[in-house]
């Protein structure tokens, strides 16, 4: 039987710096949305790319993710996006993944945006992390991780490669050229999930959330206006096409540090 795995990209503007608002307008975002497998949010969806990391922060008992929490129960899909944790005394740009009657899965930003002084408001994340749904093995990422291709690289460990950003419009080019070559060096979907408007920095976002498949071939974009998108990925179009083209059997072999 063949597996298949539908997505559902989630491209709006956000409110800046207030949670609340924007979980109020993702919840009426998602009574459109029929039935899919996993939700895709963009970065720091619940207040923007926001540096405000003391005044934002939210511990892993708090709102917003007891709001994911929700949402994957009431509607029975897997929903994810990056937020603004404490943890352990520290700031941390944190994936969350919520599935129904399951441990939340989280992968903390590894490579830090220091041009807005990321890396002076957050910790690093130290650990690349693979998750499975519907026995498609996905690695998150966050925004800046996609210029990292070596953080990146597939070790025949994953399917599906996603990134949730807050990607400037300024360097929208970079984002689409980078998400391609991602999907054509690893041989794996790409998912790319950005937000669109202008934050309370008055940086712009284009949008942009698109899917590549495993040969480079867009199949999803949601170009520049505010709305969701669905895709679906069938395991055998990605073992045929490995198949027939194994470069991955000649890529390099390293350890990440």
């Amino acid at each position: 039987m063949n597996q298949s795995l539908s997505l559902t990209l989630v491209q709006t503007d956000l409110e800046w710096q207030n949670a609340a608002a924007n979980l109020r307008l993702f919840d009426t975002i998602l009574d459109s949305i029929e039935k899919t497998d996993l939700v895709i949010l963009p970065e720091m969806f619940s207040t923007g790319f926001s540096m405000a990391s003391g005044k934002l922060a939210e511990p892993m008992n708090g709102d917003s993710v007891k709001w994911l929490e929700r949402v994957s129960s009431e509607k029975q899909i897997a929903i994810c996006g990056s937020l603004i944790i404490t943890d352990g005394g520290k700031f941390f740009n944190r994936f969350v993944l919520a599935q129904p009657d399951s441990d939340l899965v989280t992968y903390d930003k590894k490579h830090l945006f220091r041009m807005s002084t990321e890396d002076e408001n957050y910790s690093a994340g130290v650990e690349r992390i693979i998750f499975n749904i519907n026995g498609f093995k996905i690695c998150p990422q966050i925004c800046y991780d996609l210029r990292f291709p070596a953080w990146t690289r597939n070790f025949d460990d994953y399917d599906v490669l996603l990134f949730v950003a807050n990607w400037p419009a300024v360097r929208r080019t970079h984002w689409l050229s980078l998400l391609q070559a991602r999907a054509i060096e690893n041989q794996s979907w790409v998912v790319g999930v950005n937000r669109t408007g202008t934050d309370g920095n008055d940086v712009e976002y284009a949008g942009d959330s698109v899917v590549f498949d495993f040969n480079g071939h867009k199949m999803l974009d949601l170009e520049h206006k505010e709305q969701i998108g669905t895709v679906v990925f069938n395991i055998s179009d990605l073992e045929n096409y490995r198949g027939t083209f194994p470069a991955w059997r000649d890529r390099d072999h390293y350890q990440i540090r």
